[in-house]
């Protein structure tokens, strides 16, 4: 499809957003929208491997102050698969280190003419913070352990490729469900969307409070696998944890880690997800990860779409809102 008809079939005249912050506060048409609008630029671009210079002359920068491989690649690529430039902002040596906040420094790049920041930062808040100090649009890519909402859009967006209407679906959440930001954007999407949740790990990870939003809790991962269509495995966050929850990594393993047996224990279009990076012999054991139900590689794929839709949403053309915005 030419660039210019293909830009046009995908005006967002009825996104009322100018940021991504989270998906709690969406509603269910708006996260279908970006889902199928995904699913557009991934079909356009042949699978994510071809360009379409639908956001040419538009600048984002990340700004990321935790590590990241998948994340800050994935967005950094599908920016310029849409012939957009890209600043990678790294905190170290920047003007940061001589004492400039950061809200500054995200206002003087903005002030260079930048079209969207793409924020990373350990602490809870900090986009939202950063979207009432600017008038680009300003992308979540994890803030601590509150929301993760791109890597929640592509977890999605991977099941309803291969299942199609998720009402009625049960997805498991398996792991480190306190810390997890990928576990709350998941389960803020998938309820909405009218799939059955299912948090699942040791007492000290998943506290019996998560019923509170309409999940089902469980601590025993064999009572719950004949039950699931879809499970996610999700990591160990050792980094944001000040105590160890579980006597030994062995011990979570044996109780949690998705392995041969308890595979064959599942239905047999159990699909399998792991938000990388994976850990094998911890979460998933190698002959799992790599199993024909493993959708982890499609995940990666499917995070170029779904971040190729989120910046075509945030910085493409904006004519019926009248360049205001619209809310967060």
């Amino acid at each position: 499809m030419a660039t210019a008809a293909f830009a046009q079939e995908v005006v967002p005249a009825v996104w009322p957003h100018r940021h991504l912050l989270d998906l709690e506060r969406l509603t269910p048409a708006e996260i279908l929208l970006l889902l199928d609008t995904s699913a557009q630029f991934k079909e356009a671009t042949e699978g994510c491997r071809h360009k379409l210079g639908v956001l040419a002359g538009t600048t984002v920068v990340t700004l990321f102050f935790e590590n990241s491989t998948r994340t800050r690649t994935s967005f950094s690529l599908a920016a310029r698969r849409l012939g957009a430039d890209v600043l990678d902002f790294s905190a170290s040596g920047s003007s940061l280190s001589k004492g400039e906040s950061f809200i500054d420094t995200a206002r003087n790049l903005e002030a260079m003419g930048v079209n969207a920041v793409v924020v990373r930062h350990k602490t809870p808040g900090t986009p939202h913070l950063l979207s009432q100090h600017l008038s680009v649009g300003v992308i979540n890519a994890g803030d601590g352990p509150h929301e993760h909402p791109t890597q929640g859009l592509l977890d999605i967006f991977s099941i309803r490729e291969r299942l199609g209407d998720l009402n009625g679906v049960t997805v498991g959440l398996v792991g480190d469900i306190a810390h997890s930001r990928t576990a709350r954007s998941n389960l803020w999407g998938l309820i909405k969307l009218g799939a059955k949740v299912i948090v699942c790990g040791p007492p000290t990870l998943v506290s019996e409070r998560w019923r509170e939003l309409g999940v089902e809790v469980s601590h025993d991962l064999d009572a719950i696998i004949p039950r699931c269509d879809v499970l996610n495995l999700l990591r160990i966050q050792f980094e944001r944890q000040n105590t160890r929850p579980f006597p030994s990594v062995r011990e979570y393993a044996h109780l949690y880690a998705m392995t041969r047996d308890r595979l064959r224990r599942a239905k047999k279009d159990l699909l399998i997800l792991a938000p990388g990076p994976i850990n094998r012999g911890v979460e998933v054991t190698a002959e799992v990860a790599d199993c024909p139900q493993s959708l982890i590689l499609d995940q990666v794929t499917n995070g170029l779409a779904v971040r190729m839709g989120v910046l075509w949403l945030t910085c493409g053309p904006r004519e019926s809102l009248g360049n205001s915005g619209g809310r967060s």
